[in-house]
């Protein structure tokens, strides 16, 4: 743990500059300092409440006053630490290259490679149809049909279906299915709803596992593509792995070739 926390203070101190937070004993608390204890709790300090925003900066406080107390102590100098600060330094350095390595890689990507991968790979880049529907869903096919005359002879037909769903959905679930991909549903339940108009709802009962759907479709989206732009950088990233991960093998395989290596049996 120690370790996982100076390294993280260590690498931080290359992120833009230092917001200040406060004093302990004249040591600014900074946006480094912040960044490092978020780092430990996976979570975002602007999203975090008042309260634990006070929590943050007084584990910060409390580091600091230890921190200073250990090296008031003279630990600089005991074999331990500069064990732990050389090893320190070599994981600083070995993270250092890499990022230094993944930037060449990822500079070394022309826009036109990008969209040849984008050209070669749209399917995953695509955005699936969506519909957004509501319906009334019973036991009995007898009663989705009476339902369906009750639509049929009123005069704002969503509102009926509405007022009908409220009646069944306490003992069916939820009428408002929001937007959902075709696949997420049932077969029949989305092969019956795409084929309504946006604002029609079904003729007649739909019947799936759970019972007998009347369906309301209030809206349709048809597939997409998302725009270049948009994935331009997941893109450059995910090359850039591959990329990564080909050199790397081939540098370690050039280094064990030329290294003595002596493991013990």
């Amino acid at each position: 743990m120690i370790k996982k926390i100076a390294l993280a203070s260590v690498i931080l101190l290359s992120a833009a500059q230092a917001v200040e937070y406060g004093t302990v004993n004249g040591e600014k608390i900074t946006k480094n300092d912040i960044a490092s204890i978020i780092a430990e709790i996976g979570m975002s300090y602007e999203t975090l409440d008042d309260t634990m925003k006070k929590e943050v900066i007084n584990t910060i406080v409390e580091r600091k006053l230890l921190t200073q107390a250990a090296i008031k102590s003279g630990i600089e100098k005991t074999e331990a630490y500069k064990t732990l600060l050389n090893s320190l330094k070599k994981d600083v350095a070995f993270s250092v290259w890499m990022r230094k390595e993944m930037k060449t890689l990822a500079d070394g990507l022309s826009k036109d490679k990008l969209q040849a991968e984008y050209k070669k790979n749209k399917e995953k880049y695509s955005i699936p149809k969506k519909l957004q529907a509501r319906h009334v869903l019973v036991p009995d096919e007898k009663v989705a049909k009476e339902i369906i005359k009750e639509i049929d002879n009123a005069k704002d037909k969503k509102a009926k279906l509405i007022e009908l769903a409220k009646k069944h959905e306490k003992t069916t679930g939820p009428s408002d299915l929001g937007w959902f991909e075709l696949e997420k549903m049932v077969p029949k339940f989305s092969a019956a709803a795409d084929k309504l108009k946006v604002g029609e709802y079904s003729k007649s009962p739909v019947k799936t596992r759970f019972g007998y759907h009347v369906i309301y479709l209030d809206g349709k989206k048809e597939a997409s593509l998302k725009p270049f732009k948009v994935v331009e950088d997941e893109i450059r990233t995910a090359l850039t792995g591959q990329a990564f991960a080909g050199v790397m093998k081939a540098k370690t395989e050039a280094l064990r070739k030329a290294a003595k290596i002596e493991l013990a049996k």
